[in-house]
């Protein structure tokens, strides 16, 4: 079209726009970029609003507030985390309330809940710095300003400026929100009523997210980066292969955070700098905190029975409470990975279960407990001391007045790889070779830490494929006559001994499935870890007081295993495996003892001969809480 003509029709199209006839037309060069946009339409459901609140010492956290349309005198129930409140409050682009929170909310909004996620300070919408584990304020902490005091304040905020609430709060969240939601309940708000802390993070040596026993946990500097990098972060640029072989030929775990650069990153140096369980970590562990003081708000504990981030948190803040002497405080243990509580709760790994659990938790547990405090009027509920759900020959939940509900019973290593409840008559010992070069894998390889598929269920992962490895050794007990039904938590009692002058000992409770089971093929054979953890040698004397072990003196090795309900279904074995080393989970032990391993050399990693004893004066064993 000549450029004329096209004019002539330009110049027509403007002059009949704006007529009674026609609508005004957009000009073709308009700014095509809207400053916002409501994803709430007029026909949603709810009403979701952003505000910013502020704390004592003036910084604002971004935190989000969901109800239904319509809701008057609503409980609110707060979670405070590093995950993004904005992203965890529109899960789905719809205008549903249900669709655009996790599914673990539903039932709560569905009876009129007010829900509302913040961002802890210094990440994502909030202002402020952010400390990954910020210190309660003292020792390690002398700002005016913690998880407690922000806690404090988002509460006593909610209560003045949401009119649609009743002004009672309750605070749940799982991994760091069930740390915060604990936190909370250190000099708590007195509109906040209750709390269902998570999978919490408690103690980050011990035996939560960091380090288990002092043995360090590699995928640790994957969460780093991806928590506290504002631009360029993520998991660590080393490519898609096998974990195995990257981390063995990184060297120490110092050395692969050194190559990847993680050491630039503080969370990362503050790890490296305290490998013993010094007053840093002392200092953090919230059930020390908790434990000195009395808990006002009630309280529910959860955590999964193979949760595999967070197993020591939720049971050792229970025994700190004062566990059955203390009603306000209560305890749930469920067939679960780490925060499988708040997800599909049907299966894990290979093992079905009765339903649903995590709904069945959820709706006859969790809410009814929540309503009884934060609801006007709310119903007294049956709320059990302690919720535990039977696994292996069990399958059902089991009401308990306190735990553990089983007593200790040592099942002992006999000779001939054998293992009995009753002690070898005669001293002996088994032994192996533990080759640092060659590392025990902890899931079959070639492994891939950051596949949530093989993450997530490791803790069930059939352990044959291990079984035949010469520095794996295994004492199985005779095919069980009847059921041996255990419930708490399984002490290992170790007598050890290597020809290193350092080692890690790996003990894992198994229970062998029967060959023949035609009625559940996929278990056959299986060999079903019941609980499965590491102890680094160096701390056998006190975990803040590291020493060279003396090569060929037998140590006794006092731990504990997960916390559990299982029944070892007759016809099953029970089968105690042990070795030295869980990679690349867990970091190399050298086995030459050095004052921080982070910085061993190559030089050091030595093969050493590991004597596991048994008998009268060494009688290894596992102490199972067995129910009478």
């Amino acid at each position: 079209m000549p450029a004329r003509n096209a004019l002539t029709l330009l110049a027509l199209l403007m002059a009949t726009a704006g007529t009674a006839q026609t609508p005004a037309l957009t000009p073709p060069m308009t700014n095509d970029m809207v400053e916002s946009y409501a994803v709430a339409r007029p026909q949603a459901d709810y009403v979701r609003r952003e505000v910013m609140i502020p704390m004592r010492d003036g910084t604002k956290l971004f935190t989000v507030i969901v109800m239904p349309k319509g809701t008057k005198d609503g409980p609110m129930l707060l979670t405070r985390t590093p995950y993004d409140a904005d992203k965890a409050t529109s899960r789905n682009r719809s205008q549903s309330i249900t669709e655009i929170l996790p599914i673990s909310d539903a039932e709560f909004v569905r009876d009129g809940y007010i829900r509302v996620y913040q961002d802890v300070r210094g990440i994502h919408r909030s202002q402020g710095d952010y400390v990954m584990n910020r210190p309660l304020r003292g020792p390690l902490n002398a700002t005016a300003v913690d998880h407690a005091t922000d806690a404090y304040d988002t509460i006593d905020w909610l209560v003045k400026n949401v009119p649609e609430s009743n002004g009672r709060v309750g605070i749940t969240g799982s991994s760091y929100p069930g740390f915060t939601a604990l936190m909370a309940l250190i000099d708590p708000h007195p509109a906040l009523k209750a709390a269902v802390p998570q999978s919490p993070m408690v103690d980050g040596w011990i035996g939560d997210d960091w380090y288990h026993n002092g043995a360090f946990r590699q995928s640790a500097f994957d969460y780093i980066m991806r928590q506290t990098t504002k631009k360029g972060g993520g998991a660590v640029p080393y490519g898609s292969g096998d974990d195995y072989d990257v981390y063995l030929a990184a060297g120490s775990a110092g050395d692969f955070a050194r190559a990847y650069g993680a050491d630039a990153f503080p969370a990362a140096r503050k790890m490296m700098e305290h490998p013993a369980y010094d007053a840093y970590w002392q200092e953090q562990a919230v059930d020390k905190l908790l434990g000195k003081r009395k808990l006002t708000v009630p309280t529910m504990l959860v955590v999964g029975q193979w949760d595999q981030e967070d197993s020591y948190g939720a049971p050792a803040v229970y025994e700190a409470l004062g566990g059955a002497k203390n009603p306000l405080v209560h305890l749930v243990i469920g067939p679960w990975r780490h925060s499988g509580v708040n997800y599909d709760g049907s299966s894990l790994g290979k093992l079905d279960f009765d339903g649903d659990t995590g709904l069945q938790f959820r709706a006859r547990t969790m809410k009814p407990f929540l309503d009884q405090y934060l609801k006007t009027g709310g119903k007294q509920a049956d709320t059990p001391p302690v919720l535990t759900y039977a696994t292996g020959g069990g399958d059902g939940w089991e009401r308990a007045r306190a735990w553990p509900v089983g007593k200790g019973k040592p099942i002992y290593l006999q000779a001939d790889n054998g293992l009995a409840f009753t002690p070898a008559a005669t001293a002996g010992a088994a032994t192996f070779v533990s080759d640092p070069a060659k590392p025990v894998p902890f899931v079959p390889r070639p492994v891939h830490l950051r596949d949530g598929e093989v993450w997530r269920p490791w803790l069930v992962a059939d352990q044959r494929f291990v079984a035949d490895r010469p520095d794996v050794i295994s004492f199985t007990s005779a095919p069980l006559d009847k059921a041996v039904h255990i419930a708490g938590q399984p002490m290992v009692d170790l007598f050890a001994a290597t020809s290193g002058t350092d080692s890690d000992w790996v003990v894992k409770l198994i229970d062998v499935y029967p060959d023949d089971a035609t009625a559940k093929p996929k278990t056959a054979g299986m060999q079903l870890p019941v609980g499965i953890e590491i102890y680094r040698g160096r701390y056998v004397h006190g975990f803040p007081t590291p020493a060279a072990l003396t090569p060929g003196k037998n140590e006794n090795y006092r731990f504990g295993l997960p916390h559990v309900n299982h029944v070892f279904a007759p016809g099953h074995r029970i089968m105690v495996q042990v070795q030295s080393s869980l990679f690349p989970l867990y970091d190399r032990n050298p086995q030459t003892f050095v004052p921080n391993i982070f910085d061993a050399k190559a030089a050091d990693y030595k093969p050493a001969t590991q004597r596991i004893a048994y008998g009268p004066g060494q009688a290894s064993a596992v102490w199972l809480p067995v129910v009478p």
